[in-house]
């Protein structure tokens, strides 16, 4: 008899274009954006029940509610009444230089969601290919252990500890690999120590 397959195994492209703006000076690295149907914005972090461009908001703001608007100047279909503001993220990132995309290229989600646990990469991002077209970019943080893990596969080098970094050669140039908290209410870190372990980062490749 045929093997039964999964009803989950369908291969998934990733949805989006990587942003890269010509100034980036760090590339920020997740796994793989979730299911559409979660998203409130069409841009990288679009959960709303993610705490990425609130822990952003709290590092360059002091403020957590800085990105986020409402749902009549940003439609959603199942989010919350509070959406991410896609214009004023991309203006900041656009300003501040930081290019952001995903360690993987595509993907079968084994239980139909985004956890790190149940997404099985089935092809790698070419980050050698990025980083040629954003020549500044000396600095990489992945915002998840799955998207550290799999960068240390194509980087050839060891997983520095949550928070921290570690430097490595490749593509050309000395990379400064560095493993953040992830930005997911799963993660079992307060929003305020999320912030702080990122303002750290921030400071040291001086863009705060």
């Amino acid at each position: 008899m045929p093997e039964t397959q999964h009803p989950y195994s369908k291969i998934e492209r990733h949805p989006l274009q990587p942003f890269l703006p010509a100034n980036a000076q760090i590339l920020m690295l997740g796994s793989f954006p979730p299911p559409r149907e979660r998203w409130c914005m069409d841009f990288f972090y679009p959960n709303p029940q993610n705490d990425m461009w609130r822990i952003i908001g709290l590092v360059f703001f002091g403020d957590k509610t800085f990105f986020e608007g409402q749902r009549d100047k940003v439609p959603s279909t199942k989010a919350n009444k509070k959406v991410f503001d896609r214009e004023k993220i991309v203006a900041f990132c656009e300003a501040k230089g930081i290019a952001i995309f995903d360690t993987a290229q595509a993907v079968i989600r084994l239980q139909g969601n985004a956890a790190d646990e149940h997404l099985e990469i089935v092809e790698q991002t070419d980050i050698a290919a990025l980083l040629q077209q954003i020549p500044s970019c000396h600095a990489i943080c992945c915002t998840g252990g799955k998207a550290a893990q799999t960068l240390a596969e194509i980087l050839h080098c060891a997983i520095p500890k949550v928070g921290e970094s570690i430097e490595t050669d490749f593509a050309g140039r000395t990379i400064r690999f560095w493993r953040m908290p992830s930005s997911s209410r799963a993660y079992p870190l307060s929003l305020n120590n999320k912030a702080a372990s990122y303002r750290r980062m921030f400071e040291a490749i001086n863009l705060l």
